[in-house]
């Protein structure tokens, strides 16, 4: 029975276990902010004054808390999709499971393209500011920074078909040092200027953002990069569990952040140059290139997460049908998250590449950054408005005050991000519009063929009645035909009568469905109905983070009410090729050629459904829509 479950639910994993893993994979993006965040803010208020640094620090920490220690761990990660988060697992349990609204299906979409944008900039400006220590611990270096940049992103994205599960268990223990030394070295900075802690008070952050004027507006667009990545808690959930990751949050993560930004603005206070990248500064130079070192493999990590996560939603997205299929390998037995999707990975490595070389400086590329995560947050915080109405019953006074809340903080990052449109901002958000036009148009496509199947079938009885009295042949063994439809005799088995004047003497039609959950508990898996002598109809479910497996399907319901033979069985698929319907007002022409040359480009069923290639065999044929 477990068979049917490729990679069935995860257990929450202990704390402490699931707290060091979550170190690695959870926290990479937004745990290596620091190493540019306090950089790219000073550098936008144009001084370092004492009221300045204290409101800069103070806007940093409480950024921290409301955006991530209240929104996200507070309030979204009690909100999940059977253990599942982030913004498609939200999407699909307010949008499916609950009804079909266009409207906040084109919010999560977008939301979700939105993350692409944005996690083709992160690789690049995480990895290109470590590097940049090399310039303080040797000038000379300063040719070399932006080579070894690109080689350590281009092998990164080269080892992704690999796999990195062994080499994976390190990475919490890793950034577990990261995070200690970053404390250790703000703690060391803080003790040069103590009264750098009065910015914990948030009269400091509102002080300076009322007195500061369009500065101080300009400012939240490079404070807001000290949390990207918070998003990251939310969609990871279902990997470690909640507890796991406000575990480590709260005990490590947040005390590392606020103590680093504290000791950087400290050591400004107390008079150090800001010349360079000031998170360096806060080491002694006898340990700078160990501290160079530790942040590169940091920033790697934090790149691979990111790489990862990249990958996990792209599979969520084909299997809820927003994208097109995409070949997805496993790259190790050990973990249903170790896959490896090539054609992200390689659009991603050219953009995250290019962009690197375009922008060369981390401080160019932070011009570009934040502005496609702080849209998508705006776009949770509509879900979560939603989900607080409708999943936790909450009054409509109560719900617009909270998310009302967190709409002002978020909605105020996004308008300052968009004063970075033109210096490299509309990237991201060209990125993200190419994304979500291709999930529309693929699901519209997807759609109207659906339509096309359900209104094409006939009832079994009056198929099999047709059948005898044009003498069609029955033929020994089963055919299992794939088909969208949900009732009666499908298309592809007309279709493969007219082209073969034959049949099997036993017919499965197999439609494969994906839920608005994860994961499909094996006793619900499959329901069979015997629609007519030696012809079986049967709908199979799956939730949108599992892998059909129709093989181990088929195996199932042999045992039970459908007695076929395993080893004399053959599959049966449309290829179709789509063309546009003349005289057709439906689907626009353009949509139908993109959809079209999608649906040729996609992956074979082959490849996402388990299904052995010897005996599977394509049945072409031509759909107008």
């Amino acid at each position: 029975m477990n068979s049917l479950i490729q990679g069935s639910r995860p257990k929450e994993l202990a704390t402490a276990t699931g707290a060091v893993g979550a170190l690695g994979v959870v926290f990479g993006d937004i745990g290596t902010s620091p190493l540019y965040t306090f950089k790219t803010v000073l550098d936008m208020t144009g001084g370092n004054q004492s009221q300045t640094i204290l409101g800069v620090v103070s806007l940093l920490v409480w950024t921290l808390i409301i955006v991530t220690s209240l929104k996200y761990a507070g309030f979204a990660m009690r909100i999940d999709n059977d253990g599942e988060g982030g913004i498609l697992a939200l999407l699909a349990l307010l949008a499916v499971k609950r009804a079909k609204r266009p409207l906040i299906v084109a919010v999560g979409l977008f939301g979700a393209a939105l993350i692409y944008g944005d996690g083709a900039i992160t690789p690049a400006i995480s990895v290109l500011s470590a590097i940049e220590g090399l310039k303080l611990v040797e000038p000379t270096m300063q040719p070399f920074v932006l080579p070894v940049t690109v080689g350590i992103l281009v092998a990164l994205f080269a080892v992704q078909g690999v796999g990195t599960a062994k080499i994976g268990r390190a990475f919490g223990p890793i950034m577990a040092v990261w995070f200690v030394t970053m404390a250790a070295l703000g703690i060391w900075g803080i003790a040069k200027h103590p009264a750098v802690l009065y910015a914990l008070n948030p009269y400091y952050g509102v002080s300076y953002l009322f007195h500061s004027g369009y500065i101080g507006f300009m400012v939240l667009g490079g404070v807001f990069l000290c949390v990207t990545g918070a998003e990251a808690l939310y969609a990871d959930m279902g990997h470690f569990g909640a507890r796991p990751i406000k575990f480590a949050w709260s005990t490590l993560v947040f005390p590392s952040l606020v103590l680093n930004y504290a000791g950087q603005g400290a050591i400004v206070l107390s008079g150090a140059s800001t010349d360079g990248n000031i998170f360096y500064r806060l080491c002694p130079p006898a340990l700078l290139l160990p501290l160079v070192v530790l942040s590169t493999v940091a920033t790697i990590i934090a790149s691979q997460s990111i790489i990862t996560g990249a990958f996990s939603m792209t599979r969520q997205a084909i299997q809820l049908g927003w994208m097109p299929r995409m070949k997805i390998s496993q790259t190790s037995a050990e973990g249903f998250g170790q896959i490896y999707v090539g054609t992200v990975n390689w659009v991603l490595m050219i953009v995250t590449v290019g962009l690197t070389l375009a922008f060369g400086k981390s401080d160019s590329l932070a011009g570009a950054y934040g502005i496609a995560v702080s849209a998508t947050m705006i776009l949770t915080t509509v879900l979560l408005f939603i989900a607080m109405r409708e999943i936790w019953g909450w009054s409509l006074v109560a719900s617009a005050a909270v998310a009302g809340v967190f709409m002002i903080v978020d909605a105020s990052f996004f308008a300052s991000n968009l004063l970075k449109l033109l210096q490299g901002g509309y990237v991201p958000l060209l990125l993200a519009a190419g994304v979500y036009g291709i999930m529309y148009v693929w699901h519209r496509g997807i759609s109207v063929i659906t339509d096309i199947a359900g209104g094409s079938s006939v009832p079994a009885q009056q198929f099999f009645a047709g059948l005898e009295r044009t003498y069609v042949a029955r033929v020994p063994g089963t055919g299992v035909f794939l088909t969208r439809a949900r009732e009666g005799i499908p298309p592809i088995i007309q279709w493969y009568v007219h082209l073969a004047r034959a049949l099997p003497q036993k017919v499965v039609a197999i439609t494969v469905q994906t839920t608005s959950s994860p994961w499909v508990a094996a006793d619900r898996r499959a329901h069979l109905e015997q629609i007519a002598p030696n012809c079986w109809f049967v709908i199979a479910s799956y939730g949108f983070m599992e892998t059909p497996d129709l093989p181990s399907l088929l195996a199932e319901i042999s045992a039970r009410e459908c007695p076929v033979d395993l080893d004399d069985l053959t599959y049966f698929i449309g290829v179709e090729k789509i063309v546009p319907k003349p005289g057709s007002h439906g689907i626009a022409r353009w949509m139908t050629h993109l959809f079209a040359a999608m649906a040729r480009n996609s992956a074979h069923v082959t490849d996402s459904m388990r299904i052995p290639p010897e005996r599977l065999v394509d049945l072409g044929r031509q759909v107008q829509i």
